[in-house]
């Protein structure tokens, strides 16, 4: 008797279904059509800004700032950088914004640490303070602050004038300010979406406030303070009010100053002026590419779960 042993017929596997066509819905379209809209708003006079900067004065006089080039050159740059004398500029703003950047985020992530960690009585009444006086217009407090700075001494070595006026404590002092109630509101958020846990742990082992603060919350919040890092960098960087009214000596005003230096008393050329605008607004997209990850980091911070 024999068996039959032969093997059973193989069984094909089944053919992969054809990828699904995903559908583009019509409203996707039109939100992708208005987010195309409002960034070339947004682009277009810094586009239009390097294209007239590119070009002579009087090939866009004679066709327009609109028409085709015929001639493009860097030679503008070189005359603004030159003429302005923006180095000495560039150094006056690094002086007020890197220094005005670093007392805010450090005082701002201290007491925003104290209002959302620390166990403190009024702390929800401190942090509607510190969001108020972010509606105070800044113009209102011009006068009473060039009054108070001059009446305020400070020694030779940190003021030519002996007084905080024509000095850069005072724009800092501003700066920092009117800057700080934004970032406590923003710092004591973040702060209170951290694991209680943690800090628990580090109490039980022994951890004080500062090494709480120090050690523990500041790592945690890297990509917060990145990101507002950035925001206080490009908004001390471009402002010109407080330099204005509180600073005399032309050697001291900030970089946005210098483009008053390449208009001229009866001409100015516009595609000169436009290349050292361009040369202004560097640093700041600078610092944004490399904090670029951290900043996005920072505004998508609760947007996931998990």
């Amino acid at each position: 008797m024999t068996l039959d042993t032969a093997p059973p017929p193989s069984v094909a596997p089944p053919a992969p279904a054809p990828p699904r066509k995903r559908r583009v819905r019509p409203g996707r379209l039109g939100v992708h059509a208005f987010l195309m809209t409002v960034s070339l708003a947004f682009l277009a006079p810094l586009l239009l800004a390097v294209y007239a900067s590119l070009r002579p004065y009087d090939e866009t006089s004679e066709h327009g700032y609109f028409s085709l080039p015929r001639n493009l050159s860097f030679d503008y740059y070189r005359q603004a950088f030159t003429d302005s004398g923006m180095t000495k500029y560039f150094v006056n703003t690094m002086i007020i914004a890197v220094p005005g950047v670093l007392i805010t985020l450090f005082f701002a992530s201290f007491v925003a640490f104290a209002v959302a960690r620390l166990k403190m009585r009024g702390s929800i009444l401190l942090l509607m303070l510190f969001t108020a006086g972010n509606l105070l217009p800044q113009q209102v407090i011009v006068t009473p602050l060039y009054v108070l700075f001059n009446r305020i001494p400070l020694p030779y070595w940190m003021s030519d004038s002996m007084t905080m006026f024509d000095s850069f404590w005072a724009v800092i002092s501003v700066q920092v300010g009117f800057q700080i109630g934004f970032c406590v509101f923003v710092l004591a958020n973040f702060m209170r979406t951290l694991p209680v846990e943690i800090l628990e742990a580090a109490i039980v082992d022994g951890a004080g406030v500062w090494t709480q603060y120090w050690r523990i919350t500041l790592p945690l919040c890297r990509p917060a303070l990145a990101a507002l890092g950035t925001l206080q960098f490009t908004w001390m960087y471009n402002d010109f009010l407080w330099a204005l009214v509180f600073i005399s000596d032309g050697d001291k005003l900030p970089v946005t100053s210098a483009l008053n230096n390449l208009r001229g008393q009866f001409f100015t050329d516009y595609n000169l002026l436009a290349a050292g605008s361009v040369i202004v607004a560097l640093p700041t997209l600078i610092v944004f590419l490399l904090l670029q990850r951290h900043f996005i980091a920072g505004l998508t911070l609760g947007s996931t779960k998990g």
